[in-house]
């Protein structure tokens, strides 16, 4: 093979080039030309910049967590999720301790360990409820009052490395741009794995001989991103090679919170509880269909790690999420306080946005139990109560801003019930397009308690 020196730009030696790889960059019309010792230098430079760079960013992390802790004790995280979140008193304390100890647990290995070999283990959860109980709204709200990146994942889309479909690491990429492509925040973010349930290995605790790539193939893979490794995956999604760049993530801070339905869990716990009773015959309670709601709560608060085996979750994961939070089912007292309490309640939002045609909105106590009622026989829990009140104010919204004179909507239990539509009457003098438990930031779910701090301050 013929040979050709050339004289490096950057450093001037003079090289003979046998290949391309000995100067990788000849540019023929300039004569600029890089040698391959050269790159390699720069590269070395720019991986100790990023280095030096990530490894403030973490310093200054570290040294905001003192104040971080003292504003975001258990008691005032809880306070701030009773703002959004009807019930669920027992989840949201557990909610509230689990974050608080992630993060003095981090305070712990950045100033606290002082060389001893001890480590607190990660304090990941797993949450366990009826579909539309407040699951996904509660652990999005905890994250915007700790201000850091949160990004959910359906659990069901991933399977098992080398199978078609999405693998394990999309979870953390996801974080990584909610994260706006920042390690260091991605590094403290939260990650939720929603429809963890649908990964439940389908032989239940006993082990399947068949391929199971979308169940227990799925939770292996998860295990050591749990416990806290370094998670490496492409940016833009595309399977790993040799020449694909790539972004490692460490997962050891990144707080993992893992939620389902979990249906039919009631049961085996039901049938553990039992386990030595009489389940038929005379003398055998039967409960009625109206204490169903009842009885599923009290079993649900005592579902165990050997009940999640039964389900179908290896006992390796189960011991990487140590903390069980279950949540109940909403009755219709309930979803009638979610209608109207919470700051971003979805009567709130529609007055907001009625009000911005000059309309008051106002419904009857029968109609927001009517509303109650529909959603508890759709069966999806406080999920359907905002799809349900559109159906009712569409043709109103259609028609109303076609004029701007001052006028009152009333929504009445016949509009619920009979598709009958709903009242409008002009405004009187006196009223306030408003009502006084709406003010310009009580709908929104954006805002943030004024005693929270703000983890992007101790990012910059």
């Amino acid at each position: 093979m013929a040979t050709n020196t050339f004289r490096c730009s950057v450093c001037g030696k003079r090289i003979k080039v046998q290949s391309q790889i000995d100067m990788p960059i000849i540019d023929p019309n300039t004569g600029f030309t890089v040698c391959k010792n050269c790159i390699k230098d720069l590269y070395r430079i720019i991986e100790a910049d990023e280095r030096q760079r990530l490894e403030l960013s973490r310093k200054n992390f570290a040294w905001g967590l003192e104040g971080f802790l003292e504003k975001h004790k258990p008691h005032i995280i809880k306070e701030y999720l009773d703002e959004f979140i009807i019930k669920q008193d027992r989840a949201k304390k557990i909610l509230s301790v689990a974050a608080y100890n992630h993060y003095k647990r981090m305070k712990y290995d950045y100033f606290e360990k002082n060389g001893v070999n001890e480590e607190i283990d990660k304090s990941n959860v797993i949450i366990i409820g009826p579909t539309g109980c407040g699951k996904t709204a509660m652990i999005s709200h905890l994250s915007k009052l700790l201000d850091i990146p949160f990004a959910v994942t359906d659990a069901s889309s991933l399977t098992e490395a080398g199978f078609v479909g999405a693998d394990v690491e999309v979870a953390v990429r996801n974080l990584y741009y909610a994260a706006g492509q920042d390690i260091e925040k991605t590094e403290h973010g939260i990650i939720y794995l929603d429809e963890f349930d649908k990964i439940a290995r389908k032989s239940g605790e006993n082990n399947s001989i068949t391929a199971d790539p979308g169940h227990e193939g799925v939770q292996q893979g998860l295990l050591k991103m749990l416990e806290g490794s370094v998670v490496e995956f492409t940016a833009r999604g595309q399977r790993k090679h040799p020449e694909a760049p790539t972004i490692k993530v460490d997962t050891k801070n990144i707080l993992f919170i893992v939620g389902g339905a979990f249906v039919g869990i009631d049961k085996i716990v039901a049938k553990r509880i039992r386990k030595g009773e009489a389940s038929l015959g005379f003398g055998v309670d039967v409960p009625a269909k109206e204490d169903d709601d009842e009885k599923f709560n009290e079993l649900i608060h005592q579902v165990r790690p050997e009940d999640l085996m039964k389900y179908g979750i290896i006992p390796e994961i189960i011991g990487r999420l140590p903390i069980i939070c279950t949540l109940e089912t909403l009755d219709e007292h309930s979803l009638l306080r979610i209608l109207t309490e919470p700051r971003n309640a979805p009567v709130k939002q529609y007055e907001k946005l009625l009000a911005m045609d000059n309309v008051k909105l106002e419904f009857t106590e029968d109609a927001l139990l009517a509303v109650a009622k529909k959603a508890i026989e759709r069966k999806t829990g406080a999920r359907s109560l905002k799809g349900i009140i559109e159906d009712i104010m569409l043709d109103v919204m259609f028609e109303i801003p076609k004029s701007n004179e001052p006028r009152k909507v009333v929504v009445t239990e016949a509009c619920v019930n009979d598709g009958a539509e709903p009242e409008i009457f002009p405004l009187e003098e006196n009223e306030n397009i408003l009502s006084e438990n709406v003010s310009s930031e009580g709908v929104s779910s954006e805002n943030v308690s004024s005693e929270g701090v703000s983890l992007k301050k101790n990012f910059s």
